[in-house]
């Protein structure tokens, strides 16, 4: 009999955690809704990430981990187009959020996270083993070889730009995928990783239903009597401009293992794991 809290109970239990492609679709359109906006902005608050400057402005603190992304901007050429919209889109929250309140993350490092590892206090208990990060490379290694990348006929893996998504600590884009393939190649590397047992063993898990984004920036100074609703009505009103054009698209070609110190630069060795789509 299989006991509560085994492995394969557990591990069923992570993988219905990515939904499916409809179910996907029909959550994440809610995220750009005027009412999603005007509920969240009640909830922003400061992100532990930054920190005042006594020269000005916030600065990064630590906050070191390891993660699975698409290369960042200042690699991936092809994707530029797309990035420099973000860029605008980035520019325009500075402009019109009360000054201090947006901390944008630096342009170069934006990036289509695919799989959250570990990062902050766990990764520090974790690498006081010296061997973790090797360990934890080398199960990725094998995760990656277990997704089965689509056929070289398939048509690429392309991800569109719907609108802003809010969270409590920072402001992104939210992202969906162009057809169903693109879902489903992205959600198959997902289970690859999340269902290693061994990198399980680490202590990875899955923490948090997909929801594919790109972060812009992060909340610092929350003056006491913000207007909320006009922010929320900022937001709406970005996000109208997507809505209303062309959709923007990412072109999704590779996944790879990277580290990061902070979140200003993500970072890897030429022999790191990675993966085609």
């Amino acid at each position: 009999m299989v006991g509560a809290h085994s492995p394969h109970t557990r591990n069923a239990r992570r993988a219905r955690l990515d939904d499916t492609y409809q179910v996907y679709l029909n959550r994440v359109a809610r995220t750009v809704l005027p009412a999603t906006y005007q509920s969240g902005v009640q909830h922003i608050q400061e992100s532990p990430k930054y920190k005042p400057d006594p020269a000005g402005g916030r600065r990064p603190i630590p906050f070191p981990g390891l993660t699975v992304i698409t290369p960042p901007w200042e690699e991936d050429a092809s994707n530029t187009s797309f990035y420099k919209t973000l860029q605008e889109c980035q520019q325009q929250l500075l402009e019109r959020l009360p000054a201090g309140m947006f901390v944008p993350v630096t342009p170069e490092s934006f990036h289509f996270t695919l799989a959250d590892l570990i990062w902050d206090g766990a990764y520090r208990h974790a690498s006081q083993n010296p061997e973790f990060d090797s360990m934890l490379r080398q199960q990725i290694t094998a995760s990656f070889s277990h997704y089965t990348p689509p056929p070289p006929n398939s048509p690429p893996v392309r991800w569109q730009l719907l609108g802003l998504m809010l969270s409590p600590r920072a402001a992104g884009v939210c992202l969906v995928p162009k057809d169903e393939h693109s879902y489903e190649q992205i959600v198959q590397l997902r289970r690859a990783i999340y269902q290693n047992p061994d990198l399980i063993g680490l202590g990875i898990e899955q923490q948090y239903h997909f929801s594919g984004h790109i972060t812009l920036g992060y909340f610092g100074d929350i003056p006491p009597n913000s207007d909320r609703s006009g922010l929320a009505t900022t937001l709406f009103e970005l996000t109208q401009k997507w809505i209303d054009e062309e959709p923007q698209e990412l072109w999704v070609q590779r996944a790879e293992l990277r580290k990061f110190d902070d979140m200003t630069r993500y970072y890897r060795d030429p022999d790191w794991p990675a993966v085609q789509f």
